[in-house]
């Protein structure tokens, strides 16, 4: 539990509600989903849970399961209750308060559950959606360092089972033994809720191919999108090898990607846009001759989820702030051939940016 970071965030959430006037703030997970919003604000990790916020008391709601857990993880006030369903629970305490202004998550709730829960309760319901996305967006010093410790690990993995790569092993013995070194080196797991991309030969031209039972075949290449995750952050890494020789083809490839990425991430400043340094690694593939087999927006904003706010991408509207995380991941996908993406994760600073992956080897290896 880190208490003082817990209640500096709970200081700046309430700075949010008074702006708003509200006398409360809610937030509910279940399974699971929203668990990400409430770890950063409460520090409790559990699949089921409420949050009761107003501007002199923060309680944390979840059932028997977690009693040790939460105590362990939050310094909230803790409520065990197993009687009523979360969305129940909470109106009802919402109703039996004197709140009059109350936010809640509209983005996170379904309509359903709102109308039969909360829409009976004479409070006024706010939308506050985007309160704890605008917080959780900046990311704090313990933050930027457990990302770092993710991506520490990451690579150190990697490294570990590419010196034990032959022709002949499988995606899924590839998948296996990243996950497995990347838990032996102390992380969590590897991302929350996705699996590896391990694409060899042909089907490294899907963008997000998981791991199947397909054998490594000498000359081909092979991709390998991964992360791992420390204290529920999360680094996010594309590297590429070759079984023998890196073709000319690879080559070729390996170093259009190069200078997209470098020319991206040179750019990353605070004040620019999403889309206009998805527009720079885009002009590069795209004078390469490669335009149409760039398939993907250029990145995204990193942290508790792999995926989150800020995007870089032709339509992004986000403009790139102090304290975002985001990955540059330019990749060229040709169908009968295959692909190849680098990926490396950045903080955006005062000054520019500093990669928390140290992308000091993203060149196509060969094994």
């Amino acid at each position: 539990m880190n208490t003082p970071i817990i209640y500096l965030r709970l200081e700046k959430l309430r700075a949010l509600m008074s702006e708003q006037k509200l006398d409360a703030f809610i937030l509910i997970v279940d399974e699971r989903a929203n668990s990400e919003s409430c770890h950063y604000i409460s520090g409790f990790r559990g699949s089921s849970a409420g949050l009761i916020i107003s501007m002199n008391e923060a309680v944390l709601i979840t059932d028997g399961r977690y009693t040790t857990q939460a105590k362990m993880q939050s310094p909230f006030k803790i409520i065990i209750q197993s009687e009523k369903s979360m969305p129940e629970y909470l109106a009802n305490a919402i109703k039996s308060s004197d709140y009059s202004r109350v936010g809640f998550e509209a983005e996170k709730i379904s309509h359903a559950t709102f109308t039969k829960y909360f829409a009976p309760v004479k409070a006024e319901w706010i939308d506050a959606s985007g309160f704890i996305p605008k917080l959780r967006r900046t990311k704090d010093a313990y933050e930027v360092e457990k990302i770092k410790q993710a991506a520490k690990i990451g690579r150190e993995a990697y490294g570990n089972v590419l010196k034990k790569v032959f022709p002949g092993m499988s995606e899924v013995e590839f998948d296996i033994m990243l996950m497995q070194e990347i838990k032996l080196l102390g992380a969590e797991k590897g991302w929350a809720h996705d699996d590896f991309i391990v694409a060899s030969g042909e089907r490294s031209a899907m963008c997000h191919a998981p791991a199947t039972m397909k054998k490594f075949a000498q000359g081909e290449t092979v991709t390998v999108d991964y992360g791992t995750m420390v204290e529920g952050y999360m680094s996010d890494i594309t590297r590429n090898f070759s079984l023998g020789p890196v073709s000319d083809k690879a080559k070729e490839i390996n170093e259009i990607l190069l200078r997209a990425h470098h020319e991206a991430a040179k750019a990353l400043r605070p004040g620019i846009s999403g889309c206009e340094v998805d527009a720079i690694a885009r002009k590069v593939i795209a004078d390469s001759g490669y335009g149409d087999k760039f398939l993907h927006g250029l990145g995204h904003g990193l942290g508790l989820e792999v995926h989150e706010a800020p995007r870089l991408s032709r339509t992004s509207k986000d403009i790139l702030q102090i304290g975002d995380v985001v990955t540059i991941e330019p990749g060229i996908y040709i169908e009968g051939w295959g692909g190849l993406r680098i990926e490396d994760d950045y903080l955006i600073t005062p000054d520019g940016s500093e990669c928390l992956t140290l992308n000091d080897n993203q060149s196509i290896g060969e094994i």
